[in-house]
């Protein structure tokens, strides 16, 4: 037992030289696995546009719900008008009815003590006066009505201005780990982020058979080409997937939704063996990514933050459908 604690303490003895000399190095860090970047860098790419699109589904129906608001309020404006009009009509009938000749008529009857003549003239001014009475209650009823529809409408626009400020949280949370996946792809060389990112131009049409319309959104996407992607961007130097497809069409005359999942419901529904150059193609499920075919099994598309806008095999995402704009 002597000679084994010996041992011990002369080997923990000669490891603690070696340490000193410098005769021993810790283990080498291992390299990054470019799959499993790619992977993760992909994953939180998608998870951001994600949250993104969202937000831009909450923008258009704020949108929608702000011009019903605006709407409902101005008919609020007109009918409390109305019932102001109608209401000094009625008063100045009554006051017509007991400070004027409805006055003196009723003195009249009285007077002569013809009771027909009296019950004729009391029912005249009982029918304006249920009259009077209906109308009000009407334009009561109305402005009722209209003020239950605007105070449902500004509870529905606090419901989508809390969903926006969560998005905006979630979309935080995201670059926060885009953020981490960048850190990783700086751990890699130069020719490995360039391998990772770069898209796969090997197929890009030379001569896009299209003409029309869809040539017009066409040319104005791959003018685009090369420029950044950014979150909720529409131009004119940075996009994202749905702000360059809208701003695309838009050069044909064609409006569409800033929303991915807006525009699969912008027209006709084609399927992937009629494509045609010009046609939206969608991804994912629920639907969060689209871009334009242009032939030969290629399509251009604001990709991700990484790449920008470029050009990209069809079947490169999961793919959902396609739309015939127009």
């Amino acid at each position: 037992m002597q000679d084994r604690r010996l041992r011990l303490a002369s080997a923990g003895a000669g490891l603690a030289l070696a340490a000193v000399l410098g005769l021993t190095t810790m283990p080498a860090q291992a390299e990054p696995d470019i799959d499993s970047v790619r992977d993760r860098v992909e994953t939180l790419f998608h998870e951001a546009e994600q949250a993104s699109e969202r937000l831009n589904d909450a923008k258009l129906e704020l949108d929608r719900l702000q011009e019903g608001l605006e709407d409902l309020q101005a008919d609020e404006r007109r009918a409390s008008r109305q019932l102001d009009d109608v209401r000094a009509e009625a008063r100045d009938a009554v006051l017509t009815q007991f400070t004027g000749g409805g006055y003196d008529a009723l003195t009249s009857v009285l007077t002569a003590g013809d009771t027909g003549a009296l019950v004729e003239q009391m029912g005249a001014m009982s029918s304006l006066q249920e009259l009077q009475q209906g109308v009000l209650d009407d334009y009561r009823a109305g402005a009722k009505a209209l003020d239950l529809r605007r105070q449902a409408t500004e509870t529905r626009v606090d419901q989508l201005t809390d969903l926006r400020a969560q998005l905006a949280r979630e979309k935080a949370t995201v670059e926060e780990k885009l953020a981490s996946a960048e850190d990783l792809l700086a751990d890699l060389e130069e020719k490995q982020r360039e391998a990772l990112l770069a898209g796969d131009t090997s197929a890009i049409p030379k001569n896009i058979p299209a003409s029309g319309r869809a040539k017009a959104a066409i040319d104005f996407a791959m003018a685009q080409v090369g420029d950044s992607y950014v979150y909720g961007a529409a131009g004119p130097s940075a996009w994202d997937c749905s702000g360059l497809t809208m701003v695309a069409w838009a050069q044909a005359g064609v409006a569409l939704p800033h929303s991915s999942a807006a525009q699969y419901g912008s027209g006709p529904h084609v399927a992937a063996s009629d494509l045609q150059p010009g046609d939206l193609v969608f991804y994912y499920s629920p639907i969060s990514h689209v871009g334009m075919y242009i032939g030969n099994g290629m399509i251009v598309h604001a990709a991700n933050p990484g790449a920008g806008v470029r050009v990209s095999p069809l079947y490169s995402m999961p793919y959902v459908g396609a739309v015939r704009p127009g």
